[in-house]
């Protein structure tokens, strides 16, 4: 039903099957499996076939030839290892496939040349040919393509929950990738927590970062910041993101750790103390607030564990409603992870690390909505009006704890070594071999034995 809807949007009246061809796939990213596509190519046909009924005797005809347009296509224009397939292979090829008769000759070598001289354009092509045009090779983009379910709402009459500088570093990108390292340094920012979107600024003429624990910048420096052109770089949704102190990160003081909805970590400096629970606080209420129920999960021939779609537009719903929902789906997801724990998987592999992943984002959910459940009734508590009040009544939102896991053992590096006992020498192995340290074993007395 919903190929029927989208494929309604397409007007093929009047053209030929090539021309049809190449407007539906500019419009549509075709991608997966070979059966994928063909499920696709037959709700195409039928709309051709809808459009234009003297073309084709049947749909089925119709959706013949454009496989073998599409055929064709990758035979002149892809990577092959033999020669090119000719006009006259072309037809031979598709003999007898109308219906049990052929299709016209004519028809056949006006495709043949039309698709000899001018390749099928793919929607994800033109993003190439822009990379192209800028001078560099050809990359896949960061993020996938904007989908309006996920786009970040704009910024126009939200309330402005905080403001200040953090310093940011990106831990994972979309989907939990990690970051490479070339992009994960941190970098000083003035950020701004309007309505669910936190933005950072960048004064250009700025070269230092944020105030050190336990200083505040000079009121001359907030007025020259004023005054200067701020850049903003990337805007950061936390519609249904989870903050947290990040205890297990000693290299800096006052940090904590930000998880947004697509997975993306990222780790946040604060000049102080007070400051980074402030940010813990107003953000995981800012998500508890106007985070929407979860959309169901995308369907697929594989089974993979695929996390729901979780809706960027901000929930109209009032703090109480707000909170009653999050208590269902924190009751929801306690169900499903018990569930899920009950049933582990017969064999290894692949079947195990889904369940991984799935136990995992399953314990995240949790965590998550018992976290907005906490700061719903803390807010709703203090009157559901002042942020100052709600903070100094309610103190710091601490995060719920996750489940005990094994202990470190002795190899790990965050030990002290045990002292070795007895002498010891160092062997000298082979270039390709590191340097150990062995005991040395003495030699038994022979007057005991």
């Amino acid at each position: 039903m919903v190929a029927q809807e989208y494929l309604e949007l397409f007007q093929f009246e009047g053209q030929t099957l090539d021309q049809a061809l190449r407007s539906f796939l500019q419009a549509l990213v075709l991608t997966g499996e070979t059966q994928e596509r063909e499920r696709i190519l037959s709700h195409f046909s039928r709309r051709f076939h809808r459009c234009n009924p003297g073309a084709f005797p049947s749909p089925d005809a119709a959706h013949t030839l454009t496989c073998a347009i599409m055929l064709l296509n990758t035979d002149l224009h892809g990577q092959r290892l033999g020669r090119a397939m000719t006009s006259a292979e072309f037809i031979a090829n598709l003999s007898g496939m109308m219906d049990g008769q052929d299709f016209p000759r004519e028809q056949l070598k006006a495709l043949y040349s039309s698709i000899r001289n001018e390749k099928l354009a793919w929607a994800a092509d033109e993003e190439e040919e822009e990379e192209e045009g800028r001078g560099g090779s050809p990359a896949p983009p960061s993020r996938k393509k904007s989908n309006p379910l996920v786009e970040l709402p704009g910024g126009a009459g939200a309330l402005t929950y905080r403001k200040g500088w953090l310093a940011r570093k990106v831990l994972a990108e979309a989907d939990g990738k990690k970051t490479p390292w070339g992009r994960r340094g941190w970098k000083a920012f003035h950020a701004v927590l309007k309505g669910t979107v936190l933005y950072f600024l960048k004064l250009g003429g700025r070269t230092g970062g944020p105030p050190r624990a336990g200083t505040s910048p000079a009121p001359q420096e907030e007025e020259e910041e004023e005054e200067g052109a701020p850049e903003a770089e990337e805007p950061l949704g936390v519609h249904h993101a989870l903050a947290e102190r990040a205890s297990k990160y000693t290299k800096r003081p006052n940090v904590f750790r930000l998880q947004t909805a697509d997975w993306r970590v990222f780790l946040f400096q604060a000049p102080t103390p007070d400051e980074m629970f402030s940010w813990i606080s107003r953000i995981n209420l800012v998500a508890a607030l106007f985070s929407s129920p979860p959309f169901p999960a995308a369907v697929g021939s594989q089974r993979r564990f695929v996390r729901p779609i979780l809706p960027a537009a901000p929930s109209r719903c009032p703090p109480e409603e707000q909170q009653r929902c999050h208590e269902e789906w924190m009751e929801r997801v306690a169900q499903e992870l018990h569930e899920h724990q009950r049933n582990l998987p017969e064999k290894r592999g692949r079947a195990l690390d889904e369940h991984r992943l799935r136990r995992d984002y399953l314990l995240y959910e949790r965590r998550r909505y018992e976290t907005y459940v906490q700061v719903l009734e803390t807010w709703l508590s203090a009157g559901a009006q002042d942020l100052e009040r709600w903070e100094s009544r309610a103190g710091p939102v601490l995060t719920p704890p996750d489940l005990p896991t094994l202990t470190k053992a002795h190899s790990s590096p965050s030990l002290a070594p045990e002292p070795p006992q007895g002498p010891t020498i160092r062997v000298k192995r082979n270039i390709s071999e590191r340097r150990t340290v062995r005991k040395i074993v003495p030699k038994r007395n022979k007057n005991l034995l």
